[in-house]
């Protein structure tokens, strides 16, 4: 035992092993900023094998929304030198087919969002392109739109969406000319493989040359995104020639103006939006004081994502002081919606079919949702008369769907209702479709959870869910899809499985994906696959009540049925696979 007045030995820095140390000091001496490589240097002191690890566990990739992970240093990391090193492949591969290529480049207000956007600005004219920077924290559809409007090749926007303050991220839109489905969208196979090709080509990020010749957007873009917003979702050419009259704006309602509680979780949101409800003729939103400006800290939602428990508390209480017609929120780059009436807060299915009605009420066209979305959507189309498109998860694939597509929609809070404007998600214009039919339902006495109650009458009661689990490891995600593959269930939550689809090798004209989709008697289903953008495993579940069976049992009874079997499925999903709570 040690006397009291000896003193311990120190403990001695363990040592990097030689194959990681290696690979430290070749990134130390090609990172061109200083920050970085003294977080980097330290922990490479310290010994500290595990947070090197992870910082050098292999080079972020293009996922179900471009690069995203934690500002830190290191291949795995959000910094100035994977931010240089990703641009400089992007230029190398857009001047293959264009020499001057042209690039938009937006940001949000997230840490070193306005530093990486210049990094990028200075990396493309480097290169010998085109950059257009936009003067200041930019929702991410308004980048989107700038895509289109400017005929640009490309959209860079500096953004990491809903995930927390920790995280950065680096969104890419393709441009090119014509009308192509695909122009102003996000990437997709093969470009996204190509660019991560040459960016593996590119040298140390202290040698990419750099340029200030880079051109500063002025505020004339946002306005013109609010006045094209404004007109795309109100449809005035249609309007002129005889659309219904509550939609103009301005329009006098019945029962007073419509009261909106809004927040934009501390994001860029806020002035746009108000911008467009001012354009619109909508009195403006009231909004949630203490998450008005942007704070890439979240100090109030440390989890700045609408879907999850409690972000919406905020709001909600707002709304049901003022009294609000409708509740919204946006994501932290308000490409997200969330909707809440008479403090029941919407599912992004419900949303989804909400929107995809008042579109399709006014411009009948092409629809598209994904694997994971409900199958609402398609039981709504075919009483339009109009296709329903399956796609993969994300926007990128709903908006290559069909060139002309009318309305677009992912569960997860996306909405595309002027497809047209911004070839992704946009929850400004969701925003404004939401108000638009929130109003004509008020002028006739309604709410739209009155609308949603005709709709189900329409196409049945559509209940969804999910199951998620977060995990550390990522393998064990792999192992949990391996062995559902290996071995489907023949029954799941007392339903027999009907059918197994397995996308891994592509199948229906949808590319290879891992995903998994069970589908189980009366229509329900599950749905399994690894997130795109968080360490999770995510079960999609649906259970379903048939019109015939709605009008037979009421409306209520076919709810609460729908709630049960719902109830049963997830159970039996957390059982089979054993997940730890989502």
């Amino acid at each position: 035992m040690t006397g009291s007045g000896s003193t311990r030995p120190e403990r001695r820095p363990e040592r990097l092993p030689e194959p990681l140390a290696a690979r430290v000091a070749a990134w130390l001496a090609a990172d061109p900023d200083p920050q970085d490589r003294a977080e980097l240097t330290r922990l490479a002191a310290a010994g500290d094998v595990q947070a090197v690890s992870e910082r050098f566990a292999g080079p972020l990739t293009f996922g179900t929304a471009g690069l995203r992970g934690p500002l830190r240093a290191g291949p795995a990391g959000m910094n100035t030198a994977v931010v240089r090193r990703t641009t400089a492949g992007l230029a190398v591969w857009l001047r293959r087919s264009t020499p001057r290529p042209v690039v938009v480049i937006g940001y949000d207000a997230r840490r070193r969002s306005d530093r990486f956007a210049l990094d990028a600005a200075r990396v493309l004219t480097g290169a010998g392109a085109r950059a257009l920077l936009l003067p200041a924290p930019t929702p991410t559809p308004v980048v989107a739109f700038a895509v289109r409007h400017l005929d640009a090749d490309a959209g860079i926007v500096i953004t990491a969406s809903h995930n927390p303050a920790a995280d950065n991220g680096y969104k890419v839109y393709l441009g090119g000319r014509g009308e192509d489905a695909g122009r102003g969208a996000q990437l997709v196979t093969p470009a996204d493989g190509e660019i991560e090709q040459a960016i593996a080509t590119v040298g140390a990020a202290a040698d990419i040359p750099l340029s200030d010749g880079w051109e500063r957007l002025d505020r004339s873009l946002v306005d013109a995104y609010v006045d094209e917003a404004v007109r795309a979702v109100d449809g005035l050419p249609d309007l002129l020639s005889g659309g219904p009259p509550d939609l103009l704006p301005g329009a006098q309602v019945g029962g007073g103006p419509l009261l909106v509680a809004y927040t934009p979780l501390h994001g860029v949101g806020a002035a746009v939006l108000e911008a467009v409800f001012a354009r619109a003729g909508l009195a403006a939103p009231v909004t949630v004081p203490e998450q008005r400006e942007p704070d890439p800290a979240f100090p109030t939602a440390p989890f700045p994502n609408p879907e999850e428990p409690g972000v919406l508390d905020a709001v909600l209480a707002l709304g049901r002081r003022i009294g609000a017609d409708l509740v919204l929120a946006n994501d932290p780059d308000a490409d997200r919606c969330a909707a809440a009436v008479g403090g029941q807060v919407l599912t992004g299915d419900e949303v989804g079919l909400l929107l995809a009605d008042h579109v399709l009420r006014r411009r009948p066209g092409p629809v598209a949702t994904t694997v994971v979305s409900s199958a609402a959507l398609a039981a709504l189309a075919r009483l339009y008369g109009v296709p329903c498109t399956e796609t993969l998860t994300g926007f990128k694939w709903i908006m290559r769907a069909h060139p002309r597509l009318a309305f677009g929609y992912e569960e997860a809070l996306g909405y595309a209702v002027a497809p047209d404007l911004v070839r992704d998600k946009d929850g400004l214009t969701a925003a404004l479709a939401l108000a638009r039919a929130a109003q004509h339902a008020k002028r006739s006495g309604r709410t739209l959870l009155d609308v949603l109650d005709d709709l189900h009458r329409r196409v049945g009661v559509h209940a969804t869910g999910q199951v998620s689990a977060r995990f550390a490891d990522l393998a064990a995600i792999g192992a949990a899809m391996r062995g559902l593959r290996a071995a489907p269930p023949p029954r799941l939550g007392g339903r027999a499985v009907t059918a197994v689809r397995d996308l891994l090798g592509g199948t229906d004209g949808l590319p290879p994906a891992d995903v998994l989709i069970l589908q189980l008697d009366g229509a329900a289903r599950v749905v399994a696959r690894p997130s795109g953008t968080e360490p999770k495993l995510k079960v999609y579940l649906q259970a379903v009540v048939g019109p015939a069976e709605v009008a037979a049992a009421g409306l209520a009874a076919a709810r609460e049925r729908a709630r049960t079997e719902l109830a049963v499925l997830r159970t039996a999903v957390s059982d089979l696979l054993d997940l730890p709570p989502g």
